[in-house]
């Protein structure tokens, strides 16, 4: 009788431990958003923080360095950043690939280097924080270069000065 009990209840914890977490789209989740991939196969494009400016810039496999591409995006954000009263919060995110602590410390590496970029832009410092999600908050849920190459991003959120 205990083994049938305990079989039942490692049942209900291995369906419960396999459900697909629900997606946050209003958050740029795996299924849509800002930024988002509605498959695995149809990239949407990178959300502007203002008409023109991409809040989005794109990193290597395994690095936090900016790219050239990067700099040119971080510089128009930051050009805006200083006209306007706009805080902001820099969003750090990875691939899927290696483990959930590594890729926490990455996430926080890419939005601190996008921090530092945008603070050396001159944006003041106090109007501008990170946080790392990792590869918590994908864009793209494919397991190929292409979506993995979506998911290794920062990303700039803005909301008004009150």
């Amino acid at each position: 009788m205990i083994s049938r009990i305990l079989s039942v209840l490692f049942l209900c914890v291995l369906v419960v431990g396999c459900e697909t977490p629900p997606t946050d789209n209003a958050n740029g989740g795996a299924n849509g958003g800002a930024g988002g991939v509605g498959s695995e196969n149809e990239a949407r494009p990178a959300a502007e923080l203002a008409p023109g400016i991409s809040d989005t810039v794109y990193f290597a496999y395994n690095s936090s360095a900016l790219t050239s591409e990067a700099t040119a995006v971080l510089a128009k954000q930051a050009e805006y950043l200083k006209g306007n009263s706009v805080s902001v919060v820099v969003e750090g995110h990875c691939d899927e690939r290696g483990t959930r602590e590594y890729n926490l410390a990455l996430g926080e590496r890419r939005a601190n280097a996008t921090k530092q970029f945008l603070t050396n832009a001159g944006v003041p410092a106090a109007r501008v924080s990170t946080i790392s999600y990792g590869k918590e908050r994908p864009v793209a849920t494919g397991s190929d270069e292409q979506s993995w190459a979506l998911n290794r991003r920062t990303v700039t959120v803005a909301s008004k000065i009150s």
